[in-house]
């Protein structure tokens, strides 16, 4: 199998100081990861380097096996879907939610082109594969979090994407929505075709069995990354986040229970 990321001996120096330190990491076509990390800990710094955004100040990075500085950005992107909670404060809240997912395929805030009866077709399709398409013809504004991020998704896909990631889709959900929004996403992984998947959290219970893989993320540096029975245990997460913490299994899910003595 080929590889869909390849960062190399990464870094990333901001005034002196290095957001990104010597990172390592591999995605193979196939893999669907989670990135595991606290709240300024290089995860953000880490996509936008994937994306592109953001160039290193060493190392290298490829993507889709193409190496960044001997391909036309633009061009890549248009393969990659991102969403992250920027992006819904960019969008237009008076849009109608079908309009918000055919931007998609233009990559632009705001629907400016016409579409085509295939483009509608395929933006409904997503949206009822996504469970959201009782939504049609409702203002953006008017969907609730969790809707907003189903929403965004469909958007996402409507490129067809060969790689998808989700930054901190849950953010800001109820455990109720939460668990939707993740049954939608394993629904997604499912079908035929599916993107390869890349998820950042840093709540552990968000990592479902569809991904296999996990990398802790610290201060920049890879922790540790690998199959995520082996990343999420007791000892390794306590020695990540510098605090006793247990990891229970339940439901093929790791469930953290903090040192109520204690504080992250």
């Amino acid at each position: 199998m080929g590889l869909v990321v390849d960062v190399q001996n990464v870094s990333w120096r901001r005034d002196q100081k290095l957001l990104l330190k010597h990172v390592n990491w591999q995605v193979e076509e196939g893999e669907h990861w989670a990135i595991l990390g606290l709240n300024g800990s290089g995860k953000t710094t880490l996509l936008n380097m994937i994306n592109g955004y953001m160039w290193p100040t060493e190392g290298h990075v490829s993507v889709f096996g193409d190496r960044f500085g001997t391909i036309d950005l633009r061009e890549l992107r248009k393969s990659i879907g991102w969403v992250s909670s920027s992006l819904q404060e960019r969008l237009y809240m008076s849009d109608k939610t079908q309009q918000i997912v055919l931007s998609g395929k233009f990559a632009t805030i705001g629907l400016y082109e016409n579409p085509t009866e295939a483009d509608m077709e395929q933006a409904l399709s997503l949206m009822k594969q996504l469970r959201v398409d009782h939504l049609v013809d409702r203002q953006y504004q008017t969907c609730s979090q969790g809707e907003k991020q189903k929403l965004l998704i469909a958007r996402a896909l409507m490129a067809s994407p060969r790689l998808l990631i989700l930054d901190e889709p849950c953010n800001g959900l109820d455990v109720f929505s939460r668990e939707q929004l993740l049954s939608s996403i394993h629904d997604l992984l499912n079908e035929k075709d599916a993107p390869n998947l890349i998820y950042v959290t840093h709540h552990i219970e968000e990592i479902t069995p569809d991904f296999t893989k996990t990398l802790l993320i610290r201060e920049g540096e890879v922790y540790q990354s690998g199959l995520t029975r082996d990343v999420l245990t007791s000892g390794a997460l306590t020695d990540f986040f510098r605090s006793p913490v247990e990891v229970e299994w339940r439901y093929d899910r790791a469930w953290l229970k903090v040192n109520s003595s204690s504080s992250l």
